[in-house]
């Protein structure tokens, strides 16, 4: 049988609280409290993910050991290799070849082609520039090398709303753009050429209704 006395105390200890709670004020401060513990449960996913990302991307190094991972490469969605001893790109005396949407997926770079249903290859001049657009259809997978070369993709969780590196003219560098993504190529070599293959998982038409123009404006051409 319980005791009247232990009710009664216990009783006298929740009051309070429930006194509160029938008070007009009750539901905004519950209401924020449980907000901010969802505030802090979110932060801490983040950080998992994040230190979860930074280790696979280790582990991936370790794995490739001519893989360079520079200062910015994350948010650009680019990986780039040393033309010198290239392994995860089939190099021998001929020189190097490979597979650009097999190595995206390998080096863990999300948003790329899902198959070359789409191709082009191109030439940047010094000094010229190829995209400074975004497709809406399409995701696209970029080889970029010959030359020191900028690439830039948008990227809403920087705080320019774009990422930004430079390739140099000994690397091959292997990046993806998402559908709905901008992304720019710039030459900012003052001798050599860059060269490029842009691999698309759909036949894009080149208009104004699938894609957009001249994204940003201190690049002038598209």
């Amino acid at each position: 049988m319980a005791n009247p006395r232990r009710i009664v105390i216990e009783n006298q200890r929740l009051s309070p609280l429930i006194n509160l709670l029938k008070k007009p004020l009750a539901f905004p401060l519950l209401l924020g409290f449980f907000v901010f513990l969802t505030w802090i449960s979110l932060r801490l996913q983040h950080s998992s993910h994040f230190s979860s990302s930074s280790h696979t991307k280790s582990a991936v190094k370790s794995s490739n050991s001519d893989l360079e991972i520079h200062d910015g490469d994350d948010e650009a969605n680019l990986i780039r290799f040393g033309l010198v001893s290239i392994s995860p790109v089939r190099k021998d005396d001929r020189g190097w070849l490979l597979d650009p949407v097999i190595l995206a997926r390998d080096s863990l770079l999300k948003g790329g082609a899902g198959s070359c249903l789409s191709i082009h290859v191109g030439e940047i001049r010094p000094g010229g520039l190829r995209g400074n657009h975004r497709h809406h259809t399409c995701n696209e997978t970029f080889v970029i090398w010959g030359a020191k070369t900028k690439f830039r993709l948008e990227n809403n969780k920087v705080e320019k709303g774009y990422a930004e590196v430079v390739i140099g003219e000994n690397e091959v560098a292997v990046a993806v753009s998402p559908s709905g993504t901008a992304h720019a190529l710039v030459n900012v070599d003052p001798v050599r050429s860059t060269f490029f293959i842009g691999c698309q998982d759909s036949n894009t038409p080149n208009n104004s209704s699938t894609s957009d123009y001249k994204i940003w404006k201190d690049l002038q051409k598209v």
